[in-house]
C-alpha cells in the first residue's frame, strides 16, 4: 500500500486537507463545492460546511466527505445533508467504498425539523448501502446527536485521540442528570474503544487517514467483488506454537500464534480494548485478505461471554458481507458461567455468534489450538455450523467439558469413596481425557477434518484458501471439492 504524500505538520487539519491526506495525490475531485484560492490559501466552499468528493486510494476509486467544524460547528443543515447524501448516492451508483470524516455539533438549531429530516435521509442512505459497499467513518472532533448515529450505521469507526461521540453533550447531561462530565469522560476514545462503538483509535487526523487506507486494503470495492490479492510474505521466523503452554490452564497471548501464521506476522486488530477475551482483525495469508477470530487465553482464560460473543459476531458478519474469508483459532474452556452473565443475556449474545457463523457464506477455516469445550466449541465455527475445514493441533482436547469437571459428574461416587480423592480424580480425569477428548478421537468421529502439527498449519490453511479463491468473485464454494 502506498501512503498519501501529505506532510505531517499538524495534529488537526482542515476538511479539505483530510480528504487530501486520504486520497492519492492529485486524485481528488469535488462533488459539491469548489476550491478557491485566496490570501489564506486554498479552501473548499459551497457545501454548507462539508466537502464532498471522489478520489482514489492505491488507484481504487472511493467516495468521501469531510465536515468543517469552522463553519457553524460542522452542524448539519438541509444543504449540508444534501452534500453528504449526494456522496452516498455516488458511492451506491458507482459501487465504491465511502469514507466520512465527521466533526459535527449535530442538527443545526436554526433550521429545526429540516435539519432533523436531513439526518433521517443520511441514515436511510447508510442503511441502503449496508452490505453493498464498505462504509468507514473517522471521528475527528466532538460529534453529537446525529453526528454519532450516522457513523454507528457504518461498518468501521475510527476515532482520533481528540475526538468524542455522544448523543447529548455535557451541558444537557448536567442539566438533566446532574452529572458534571467533560467531553472526554462522556464520549472520548477511552470510553468508546472499551464499549465497541469505535474499532480503532488514531493519534490524529493524518494517522486516521492512513489507518483508513490500510483498512480499505483488506476490503473489496463492493460486495461480490474479489479483494485484491497481494504477493505472499513469509511470517517471522520461529515456531508458530513457541509461546503456547502445554498445560491447558496456563495463559498466553494468542496474537503470537496469529503472527506465526499470517503474512509478515501483521494483523490490523479491531476493537482491541473491548471484550479482550476474543481477538478480531484483518490480516493476509498467502496474499489473501482474511478475517481473524481467536479466543484470547491471556484475558480471563479465553472464556466466551456476552460481549465477546457480540464482538465476534459483528466482525463475522462484516467479513461475510464483503467476501473476506475467516480463519478461526479456538482455545476456550467454554462460556462464562454465573448469575451476572445470565442477567445480561449471554444466551442471546451467544446465539448471535452461532447465527453469524452458521449464516456466513465466505470460506471459514478453524484451527483448535489447545482446547474447545461445550457450547463455546460449537459456537466458534465448528464443523456442525458449516465450517469448510476444521483442523486441530495434536495436543488439542475437545468435548462437552474439561476432564476434571466431567469425572466429577460421571464418577462422583468413585471419587468420594476413594481413600485419596484428589489422586483418584486426577487418574479418572486422565483416563477420560485419553478416551474422549483427544484430537484423534474427534477426527475419528468426524468432528474435525484433520490433525495437523503446528508447523504445518499455515501451509494447510493456505492450500484451503487457494481452493476457495473463486468465492471472492461471489461464488459459493463447492463443499465437496477436495481441500
Amino acid at each position: 500500500m502506498t501512503l498519501a504524500l501529505v506532510p505531517r505538520t499538524a495534529e488537526k487539519i482542515g476538511a479539505l486537507e483530510r480528504l487530501e491526506a486520504l486520497c492519492d495525490p492529485g486524485s481528488l475531485q469535488l462533488i459539491r463545492g469548489d476550491v478557491i484560492s485566496g490570501a489564506m490559501g486554498a479552501k473548499a466552499v459551497g457545501g454548507d460546511g462539508v466537502v464532498g468528493a471522489t478520489g482514489s486510494v492505491d488507484g481504487r476509486v472511493i467516495a468521501c466527505y469531510a465536515q468543517d467544524p469552522k463553519y457553524m460547528g460542522g452542524s448539519l443543515g438541509e444543504v449540508h445533508a444534501d452534500t453528504i447524501c449526494r456522496v452516498l448516492e455516488v458511492a451506491g451508483r458507482g459501487r465504491i467504498p465511502v469514507v466520512g470524516f465527521v466533526e459535527s455539533a449535530g442538527a443545526r438549531l436554526q433550521e429545526g425539523v429540516n435539519a432533523l429530516a436531513g439526518y433521517g435521509r443520511i441514515f436511510r442512505h447508510h442503511v441502503a448501502l449496508s452490505g453493498v459497499v464498505p462504509q468507514l467513518s473517522v471521528i475527528c472532533g466532538a460529534s453529537a446527536g446525529g453526528g454519532s448515529y450516522a457513523p454507528a450505521l457504518t461498518d468501521i469507526v475510527v476515532m482520533t485521540k481528540r475526538a468524542s461521540m455522544f448523543l447529548t453533550g455535557p451541558a444537557i447531561v448536567k442539566e438533566v442528570m446532574g452529572e458534571d462530565v467533560t467531553l472526554e469522560e462522556l464520549g472520548g476514545p477511552a470510553v468508546h474503544e472499551r464499549n465497541g462503538v469505535c474499532q480503532l483509535v488514531a493519534e490524529d487526523d493524518l494517522d486516521a487517514a492512513w489507518i483508513v487506507r490500510d483498512l480499505l486494503d483488506y476490503l473489496p470495492q463492493h460486495a461480490g467483488e474479489a479483494v485484491r490479492r497481494w504477493p505472499t510474505v513469509d511470517p517471522p521466523e520461529g515456531a508458530v506454537d513457541v509461546g503456547v503452554p502445554t498445560e491447558d490452564r496456563k495463559v498466553y497471548d494468542v496474537r503470537g500464534v496469529v503472527r506465526g501464521l499470517v503474512d509478515g506476522g501483521r494483523m490490523l486488530e479491531l476493537n482491541a480494548r473491548w471484550a479482550r477475551n476474543v481477538v478480531t482483525g484483518f490480516a493476509r495469508l498467502d496474499g489473501h485478505s482474511v478475517g481473524i477470530v481467536a479466543n484470547q487465553p491471556k484475558w480471563i482464560g479465553g472464556v466466551l461471554d456476552a460481549d465477546a460473543a457480540t464482538k465476534a459476531a459483528k466482525f463475522v458478519q462484516t467479513c461475510d458481507l464483503f467476501g473476506v474469508p475467516l480463519v478461526v483459532l479456538v482455545d476456550t474452556p467454554g462460556f462464562m458461567p454465573g448469575t451476572q452473565q445470565e442477567k445480561v443475556g449471554v444466551i442471546r449474545h451467544g446465539a448471535k455468534l452461532v447465527h453469524a457463523f452458521a449464516a456466513a457464506s465466505v470460506p471459514r477455516l478453524t484451527v483448535v489450538l489447545r482446547k474447545g469445550y461445550g457450547g463455546a466449541f460449537i459456537a466458534m465455527n465448528s464443523r456442525e455450523l458449516g465450517a469448510d475445514l476444521v483442523l486441530a493441533w495434536p495436543q488439542a482436547q475437545m468435548g462437552v467439558m474439561g476432564p476434571k469437571q466431567a469425572v466429577d459428574l460421571v464418577h462422583r461416587k468413585e471419587i468420594a469413596a476413594a481413600g485419596d480423592s484428589l489422586r483418584a480424580r486426577d487418574v479418572l480425569a486422565d483416563t477420560y481425557a485419553a478416551e474422549h477428548l483427544t484430537a484423534s478421537a474427534a477426527a475419528a468421529a468426524g468432528v474435525i477434518d484433520e490433525v495437523v502439527p503446528a508447523s504445518g498449519t499455515r501451509e494447510r490453511l493456505a492450500r484451503a484458501l487457494g481452493t476457495f479463491s473463486t468465492h471472492a468473485a461471489g461464488l459459493r464454494p463447492n463443499r465437496n471439492m477436495p481441500l
